[in-house]
């Protein structure tokens, strides 16, 4: 038979408080640690907008390439919910417009000022590391109390059949780490493709390297994926989805890109509706929404 004496007895007790409060030291931590990094809030946005009827990330609309006065004033008034431009430097100056063209009718700050007084979201596409701080101090001055949907958006990390050079990520992550962590950043890999050519897919060197360079990010990261690669993919970006609760897709497509239906039914199918946007033909994003 066992025996406890008095000191026995309260050195047990010690032990018991010692594991106790260690813990409630984990719980604390891994809260604060989960408030501290963002999921993505835009379809809370549309939905309290009343633009969207549900969580359904294929309910969102983009409109692509608003780079020119004519173009955004069309935009604001149509029923697009994300605005996508793209931003290169002018001398000292962001203005908004797609290489090979290097001038616009309508730069960073006036594009910002005419979105500012309507409810759309806005994705901005970086094509060189120039423009990011410049473009990230305009957010921050003329957005600064707006609550829509901002998504940033580059290329990080060469993709399949990328012949672009992709930004450095490390100088463009420090670049636009001080924005407000709702802020999505859209990390993508350069890609290509032709219809002659075999289709590779995202390999696990490609997922792999994104998610190591994305897993200690605070912001809500989508990562933009060719409508083309998906087929031969899904495990790859199956894993790639569930690293984070941070991270979503944003399914894209090339205007020469060859899209069946059918190579998109698996990620409807497999993974939570809000977690996979597409950014694709009003025909296709619609037929998915009703699938």
């Amino acid at each position: 038979m066992l025996h406890f004496n008095k000191s026995t007895f309260l050195s047990c007790k010690n032990i018991r408080t010692t594991v106790l409060a260690l813990i409630g030291c984990f719980v604390v931590y891994a809260v604060w640690n989960l408030k501290g990094s963002m999921s993505d809030q835009t379809l809370d946005y549309f939905l309290g907008q009343s633009q969207i009827k549900k969580r359904d990330a294929a309910e969102v609309r983009w409109r692509h390439a608003v780079n020119s006065r004519s173009s955004l004033t069309e935009a604001v008034a149509g029923p697009t919910h994300m605005l996508e431009a793209d931003i290169v430097m002018r001398g000292d100056e962001p203005i908004m417009a797609h290489p090979p063209d290097t001038d616009s009718d309508i730069t960073l700050r006036e594009w910002l000022e005419g979105v500012k007084v309507h409810s759309k979201g806005i994705k901005l596409d970086f094509k060189s590391q120039e423009v990011v701080s410049p473009s990230v101090a305009l957010l921050e001055e003329v957005l600064a109390d707006s609550k829509r949907p901002v998504w940033v958006n580059a290329d990080i990390l060469p993709g399949p059949g990328g012949q672009a050079r992709p930004l450095e990520p490390e100088a463009f992550l420090s670049a636009v780490t001080n924005l407000p962590t709702d802020t999505v950043l859209s990390l993508g890999w350069t890609t290509g493709w032709t219809a002659d050519a075999g289709s590779p897919g995202y390999s696990w060197d490609n997922v792999q390297q994104m998610e190591e360079i994305c897993r200690t990010l605070k912001h809500p990261v989508t990562f933009p994926v060719r409508a083309a690669f998906l087929a031969q993919s899904l495990s790859q970006l199956t894993w790639l989805l569930q690293q984070s609760h941070r991270y979503t897709l944003t399914v894209w497509t090339g205007q020469s890109d060859r899209v069946l239906l059918q190579d998109l039914l698996p990620y409807r199918k497999m993974f939570d509706i809000s977690r996979i946007y597409y950014d694709l033909p009003d025909s296709q994003r619609t037929e998915l929404s009703m699938i």
